[in-house]
C-alpha cells in the first residue's frame, strides 16, 4: 500500500476519533505513526515538545511533520494536514448545527455528561505517555532526578503562580541549556 494511502488512514482516524484536542489525541497519534515505523519514541517525543512550543495546535503541528517525515516532501506534510482537519471540521459544522436545534435534549446533555471525563482521562493518557525515558532519562540517574526537579518546578509555577506559561518554557530551556 502507498505511503500516502497509510498516512490517509492513520490521520483518519486520528482526526475521527481525536475527541478533546491535540493532548487527548497524542495517545492515538502515536500509536499510528510509531506502529507504522514512521517514526521513533525519541522522535514522538521530540515532535510533541517542538509542537507544543510553535503556533498552533498540537494534533495539525505534529501532523504537518510527521506527514513530511514519512514521506520525504511536502505533499506528505499537506496530505497529514488535510485529513486530520477535515473530519473534525465536517464533524464540527454537523454537530453545532445538530447541537443548536436540540440542545435541550436529554441524550445530548447525557452525551456531553459522558465525554467530558473521557477527555480528562485521554489527556491524562497523554500526561502519561510522555513520562518515559525519552523525556526523564534512566530511572535513578542525575538526568532523569534534573528532569522530575524541573518538571515539578514548571507545574508548580504554572499552577500556583501567575506567571505566564511562555515564561516558564523559556526558562526551561535555558536551565536544559545550562543542566544538560
Amino acid at each position: 500500500m502507498s505511503i500516502y494511502l497509510k498516512l490517509i488512514w492513520a490521520y483518519l482516524k486520528i482526526g475521527l476519533f481525536g475527541f478533546g484536542g491535540g493532548y487527548a489525541m497524542l495517545s492515538l497519534v502515536q500509536n499510528e505513526v510509531v506502529k507504522n515505523g514512521w517514526i521513533t519514541n525519541q522522535m514522538f517525543t521530540d515532535i510533541v515538545a517542538i509542537s507544543q512550543m510553535t503556533p498552533g495546535p498540537i494534533g495539525i503541528n505534529s501532523a504537518t511533520y510527521i506527514g513530511y517525515v514519512s514521506t520525504g516532501n511536502v505533499l506528505g506534510s499537506i496530505v497529514a494536514t488535510l485529513v486530520v482537519v477535515l473530519p473534525p471540521y465536517l464533524l464540527t459544522l454537523y454537530a453545532s448545527h445538530y447541537i443548536s436545534r436540540h440542545s435541550d435534549s436529554t441524550i445530548i446533555k447525557g452525551a456531553f455528561m459522558g465525554l467530558r471525563p473521557v477527555v480528562v482521562g485521554l489527556i491524562a493518557s497523554a500526561a502519561l505517555l510522555l513520562m518515559n525515558k525519552d523525556n526523564f532519562g534512566i530511572a535513578g540517574s542525575t538526568e532523569n532526578l534534573i528532569s522530575i526537579a524541573l518538571c515539578v518546578a514548571s507545574f508548580c509555577t504554572v499552577y500556583f503562580t501567575k506567571i505566564h506559561p511562555i515564561f516558564v518554557i523559556i526558562m526551561a530551556g535555558i536551565a536544559g541549556f545550562f543542566l544538560f
